[in-house]
C-alpha cells in the first residue's frame, strides 16, 4: 500500500480510476507507536509507519494451516492469524490467494525499477562503447579503400598479362590432355577385354566342372534319399508297433492297477476281518473266564463249557489260517505289481530310444534337403539350367584341369585383397534376423503388458479378498472374545498401508485390566484370546471336523465354562474331537474314548458313549 497524508484529496483522483488495484494508508503522525509482539507480523517488518504498525500488530504468524487453526479460537474479533503459504484466517472468516500478480505492490515495482536502471545503465555503456567503435572503424574503413584503390590499378595490368599467359598454356595443356587420355583409352579397352575373355573362359570351364560335381552329388543324394526313405518307412512301422506295445503295456499296467485295487480291498477287508475276529478273541477270553468261574460253582454245565471252549478254539485257528493265507495273496500281488512296473519302464525305455533313432533320421533328411536346395539355388544364380550344361559339357573336361585354373583363380582373388562378396546376403540376413527378433520383441512387450495387467487384476482381487476376510474375522473374534471373557473388547489392526505387506495386530484388552502388551497377559489370557481368534477364522471356512489338543490345560473351572459354552453352540455345524484332561470339558463331551492300564505293560483303549450310558442307568 502506499502511505499518504489525507485520504480526502486523494478521493476524487481514484473515483476516476477504470482498471488497476490500489491501496492507500492515512498516516497519522500523532498515533503512539504499537510495541512488536514475537508472533505477529509486526515483528518482520522495521521503520513501518504507524497506520501498517496497527495493522501488522493484530496479525499472528503461523508456520502451518494445522497451527494456524489451533490459533483461531484464541483469536480477538479485531485480530487474525496468516501462514506461510498465504491463507490468512480471522476467527469468523478466511481468505486465500495464490495469484502471484495479485501480491504485486511497491516492493515489486522498486525492485523492477531498480533492475531497469541497472539495465539501462549496462546499455548506456555498451551504446558508448560501440559508438566509439563504430568511429573508429568508420576512419580505418576510409583507410583502406584508399589503398584498395591503388592495389586494384596494379592488379588489373598483372591479371592482364596473366590471363594471356594462361590462356595459351591452357590450349597447350588440352591438347596434350586429350592425346594421353585417348592413349590409355585404349590400353584399359584392350586390357578389359583380354581380362574378360580370360575371365569367360575360366567361368565357362568352372561352371562345368561345378556341373558335374553337382551331378555327381545329386546322384548320390538320390540315392541316400531313397535309403533313408526306407529307414524312415522303417522307422515309423517301429515307432507305431511301439506305440501299440506302450498302449497294450499301459493297458496291462491299468488291469494290473485295478487288480491290485481290488487284492488291496479285499486285504482291507480281510484286515477288518481279523480286527473283528480279535475283538472275537477277547470276547472269548472274557467267556472263558467266566466259564471259569460257573465251573468253579458246579459240575453240570462243564461238559457243555468244555464243547463251546472247543468250538471256540475251532473257529480261532480257523481265523488265524485265513489272516496268513489272506497276507501271502497280498505279498503274491505286491511282488507281481514290482515285475509289472520293471516290464513298464523297460518298454518305456525303448519308446525312447526308438524316438531319438527316428529324430536322428529326420534331421539327416533335413540335412540332405537342405544341401539339395543349396545346390539348385546356386544352378539358379549361374544362369544355366540342367539340360543345357549337360549337352554343352566339354568331354576332354577334366578336373584337374579345373582344379588348376580355380587355384590360379584363388591366387588372383588373393592379390585383390579381401572382398566380402557375401555381404549383401548377409544384410539380407541379418535384416530378416531383425524383423524377426523385432516381432519376438513386440510379443514380448504384449505378453508382458498382458502379465502386468494379469498381476493388476490378481492384487485387486487379492486386496479385496484380503480386506472382505480381514472385516469378517475382524467382525467374530469382536463378538467371541467378549463371550470367552465374559466382557472386555478385542479387534485386529493393520500394520501398514498395503494390504499385500501390511501384518496384523492382535488388540486384546480383558475385562478390568489395562495391559499394553501382550506379554502382560496370563497364560490362561492368552489362550482364550487365540481360541477366540482360531475361531473366528474357522466360522469363515469351516471344516467337518476340529481337533483341539489341550486348549484347555492353562485355563481356570470359570474360563473352562466359557470355553465349553463357545464349543457346545459351535458343535452344532462343526464335529469337535478334542484331547483334554479337565472334568468339566469331559463332562461336556457326548463320547469319550481313554486308554487304562489294568495290568503293568498291557494298554487298553476305553471307549463310552454317555447317552447309551445314560440309558442304561436309567434302566
Amino acid at each position: 500500500a502506499v502511505c499518504v497524508g489525507e485520504l480526502t484529496h486523494a478521493t476524487e483522483r481514484i473515483a476516476s480510476l477504470r482498471a488497476g488495484t490500489l491501496t492507500l494508508l492515512e498516516d497519522n503522525p500523532d498515533a503512539q507507536s504499537v510495541a512488536a509482539v514475537s508472533s505477529s507480523l509486526l515483528s518482520k517488518v522495521t521503520n513501518a509507519p504507524q497506520p501498517i504498525q496497527q495493522m501488522l500488530g493484530d496479525v499472528r504468524v503461523a508456520d502451518s494451516l494445522q497451527q494456524a487453526l489451533a490459533l483461531r479460537d484464541s483469536l480477538a474479533d479485531e485480530q487474525s492469524v496468516i501462514t506461510a503459504d498465504g491463507i490468512w484466517l480471522g476467527k469468523h472468516w478466511l481468505r486465500v490467494s495464490k495469484d502471484k500478480d495479485a501480491r504485486a505492490g511497491v516492493l515489486s515495482r522498486e525492485h523492477a525499477m531498480r533492475r531497469l536502471k541497472t539495465e539501462l545503465r549496462e546499455f548506456q555503456a555498451r551504446f558508448d562503447t560501440a559508438r566509439k567503435l563504430l568511429k573508429d572503424g568508420r576512419r580505418r574503413l576510409q583507410q583502406l579503400e584508399e589503398r584498395r584503390e591503388t592495389v586494384q590499378s596494379d592488379a588489373a595490368a598483372l591479371l592482364k598479362e596473366y590471363a594471356d599467359t594462361k590462356a595459351a598454356l591452357d590450349a597447350a595443356r588440352f591438347r596434350l590432355d586429350q592425346a594421353d587420355a585417348r592413349q590409355r583409352a585404349i590400353a584399359e579397352e584392350t586390357s578389359e577385354l583380354q581380362t574378360e575373355q580370360i575371365g569367360s573362359e575360366e567361368q565357362l570351364r568352372e561352371s562345368k566342372r561345378r556341373f558335374a560335381e553337382a551331378q555327381r552329388t545329386l546322384t548320390e543324394l538320390q540315392a541316400q534319399r531313397t535309403q533313408l526313405e526306407q529307414r524312415r518307412d522303417e522307422l515309423n512301422a517301429e515307432l507305431r508297433r511301439v506305440r501299440e506295445q506302450a498302449e497294450q503295456d499301459r493297458q496291462a499296467v491299468q488291469d494290473i492297477t485295478i487288480q491290485f485295487e481290488s487284492r488291496r480291498s479285499s486285504k482291507e477287508s480281510a484286515a477288518q476281518s481279523l480286527t473283528r475276529m480279535r475283538a472275537q478273541l477277547e470276547q472269548f477270553s472274557c467267556r472263558e473266564s467266566e466259564i471259569r468261574e460257573q465251573l468253579q460253582q458246579g459240575e453240570a454245565p462243564l461238559a457243555a463249557s468244555k464243547q463251546n471252549l472247543e468250538e471256540q478254539l475251532g473257529k480261532r485257528v480257523a481265523v488265524e489260517q485265513e489272516l496268513g493265507a489272506a497276507r501271502r495273496q497280498v505279498e503274491e500281488v505286491e511282488a507281481e505289481l514290482r515285475d509289472l512296473d520293471q516290464s513298464r519302464m523297460a518298454v518305456d525305455n525303448d519308446l525312447q530310444e526308438a524316438r531319438s533313432a527316428v529324430n536322428e533320421a529326420e534331421i539327416a533328411v533335413r540335412e540332405l534337403s537342405v544341401r539339395r536346395e543349396g545346390f539348385l539355388e546356386q544352378l539358379a544364380e549361374t544362369s544355366f539350367s540342367y539340360e543345357t550344361l549337360i549337352e554343352e559339357i566339354d568331354e576332354s573336361a577334366s578336373i584337374e584341369g579345373w582344379e588348376e585354373k580355380l587355384a590360379v583363380l584363388r591366387r588372383r582373388i588373393d592379390r585383390l585383397g579381401p572382398i566380402n562378396l557375401a555381404a549383401i546376403d548377409e544384410f539380407k540376413e541379418q535384416s530378416e534376423r531383425k524383423d524377426y527378433l523385432d516381432a519376438q520383441l513386440q510379443d514380448l512387450y504384449s505378453a508382458l503388458d498382458t502379465l502386468e495387467s494379469a498381476i493388476r487384476k490378481i492384487d485387486r482381487e487379492t486386496r479385496a479378498r484380503f480386506r472382505e476376510t480381514f472385516e469378517n474375522v475382524d467382525k467374530g473374534f469382536k463378538r467371541l472374545f467378549p463371550k470367552l471373557f465374559g466382557g472386555g473388547h478385542a479387534y485386529l489392526e493393520l500394520t501398514g498401508d498395503d494390504l499385500l505387506s501390511a501384518g496384523v495386530t492382535v488388540m486384546a484388552r480383558p475385562p478390568g485390566k489395562r495391559n499394553s502388551t501382550i506379554h502382560l497377559l496370563s497364560g490362561g489370557e492368552k489362550a482364550l484370546t487365540a481360541v477366540a481368534l482360531v475361531f473366528a477364522i474357522f466360522e469363515l471356512n469351516p471344516a467337518p471336523f476340529c481337533l483341539l489338543d489341550e486348549v484347555d490345560a492353562p485355563l481356570d473351572d470359570a474360563n473352562v465354562g466359557r470355553f465349553c459354552d463357545i464349543v457346545r453352540s459351535m458343535s452344532e455345524k462343526v464335529q469337535f474331537v478334542f484331547i483334554t484332561h479337565n472334568k468339566g470339558t469331559m463332562e461336556m463331551a457326548r463320547q469319550l474314548s481313554g486308554v487304562t492300564m489294568q495290568e503293568p505293560g498291557v494298554s487298553r483303549l476305553v471307549s463310552v458313549d454317555l447317552d447309551e450310558a445314560v440309558k442304561m442307568a436309567a434302566s
